[in-house]
């Protein structure tokens, strides 16, 4: 059975964002079934990055796109989640 794996850009809320706080957050937020694949980043303007992070999920989980949305929005210093990609792996 394969996993699918969504890539999501995640957009701080400031400048002053410690990225490797928010990667232990973003990981903390997980449901059991979800681990992180990769984490980038990606400038934006005037300083500030946006977070790539690569989310891995069984393929046989329905529904969870938006669960995992949420939770991550949750986030306080998280202003904005924008889904990049959503694909297939056989691993």
């Amino acid at each position: 059975m394969g996993s699918v794996v969504i890539t999501y850009k995640i957009f701080p809320t400031d400048v002053t964002v410690n990225f490797e706080d928010l990667k232990k957050r973003i990981e903390a937020s997980l449901p059991e079934f979800a681990t992180v694949y990769g984490y980038g980043e990606e400038p934006i303007a005037f300083g500030l990055n946006a977070l790539l992070c690569a989310i891995k999920i069984p393929e046989d989980k329905t529904g969870v796109l938006e669960e995992l949305e949420k939770r991550l929005e949750q986030i306080s210093e998280i202003s904005q989640v924008q889904t990049l990609m959503v694909r297939r792996i056989s691993r």
